[in-house]
């Protein structure tokens, strides 16, 4: 019988990034209804540039520090100079400027750094939990804690502040908050810059995890909306949740016969089931 262990932490810890990703996806959506297609372009881009500044040997921390704030001025360039453009667009348009937007920063991305598979090491990689002869890495520790801590975070920002509450209101009815007096422009900035902070965060989670490439990591949103989407764009225990399970059961196919090579679909087949699920129960509602 195969030991399932190794398999269940190896997805422990990428079902923690594509956990980390759906929170970043939902803080978005809870405030602009839009969903971030160029969330993984954002993460690919700010793990690229860490290991640029790695490479020329620059400190660790600002290499880390440099690759969150390259993801986060990004968004924030595309919140502010093309979202309100859109603002009063169907949300399909809105969010289809995103995979725009996606596209340009992966093409950019590839064009200077080339196509080739890289790894960006973490000081974290060195040391491991160590239990049943598994290791687990405190990279993957790390990525477990921060994708709980955060969507604690998000979760009390949402509920217990005025600029969570804010952000509410624009997700409810963005042109009745602006006639009560809400700064639409301003929530929606906050929204868009903790989103890049988010996808930069993962970004050098997924890049150490799995490797360094500007298409897998453009990627990173499909599971990321597959644990969105059985969120349902609201719940951050449930995208939590979701997202370390479609990690567990990427890693555990790696286990049945004959469809190892196609592990890499679950997310995708996972998100596929919830769209129909949700579609069905929402005619017979």
């Amino acid at each position: 019988m195969v030991d399932l262990l190794p398999f269940l932490v190896s997805g422990l810890g990428i079902g923690a990034v594509y956990a980390l990703s759906g929170v970043g996806l939902v803080v978005l959506y809870r405030s602009s209804g839009v969903l971030n297609f160029a969330f993984g372009a954002l993460g690919a881009i700010g793990a690229y540039v860490a290991w640029s500044l790695l490479d020329q040997d620059w400190p660790q921390w600002l290499a880390w520090a440099s690759a969150i704030a390259t993801a986060m001025a990004l968004s924030l360039a595309y919140g502010r100079l093309l979202a309100p453009k859109l603002a009063h667009r169907d949300p399909t348009i809105r969010s289809i400027g995103t995979l725009g937007f996606a596209l340009i920063v992966m093409g950019f991305t590839e064009w200077y750094w080339g196509a080739q598979p890289r790894r960006l090491v973490l000081p974290t990689d060195a040391e491991a939990l160590e239990f049943a002869d598994v290791r687990l890495t405190y990279t993957r520790v790390l990525g477990l804690t921060l994708a709980l801590a955060m969507m604690a975070g998000i979760g009390l920002l949402l509920s217990r502040t005025r600029i969570g509450l804010k952000m509410r209101a624009l997700a409810n009815d963005r042109d009745l908050s602006a006639l009560l007096g809400i700064r639409v422009l301003q929530v929606d900035t906050v929204a868009w810059v903790l989103s890049g902070a988010f996808a930069g965060v993962c970004g050098l989670l997924l890049a150490n995890i799995v490797r360094l490439q500007a298409t897998l990591l453009t990627f990173l949103v499909i599971p990321a909306f597959a644990a969105a989407i059985l969120g349902r764009l609201n719940s951050l225990p449930v995208t939590v949740t979701a997202g370390i399970s479609i990690g567990v059961l990427e890693a555990l196919a790696i286990t049945v016969p004959g469809f190892a090579p196609y592990r890499t679909a679950v997310p995708f087949l996972v998100a596929l089931a919830a769209i129909l699920f949700f579609r069905s129960d929402a005619r017979k509602a």
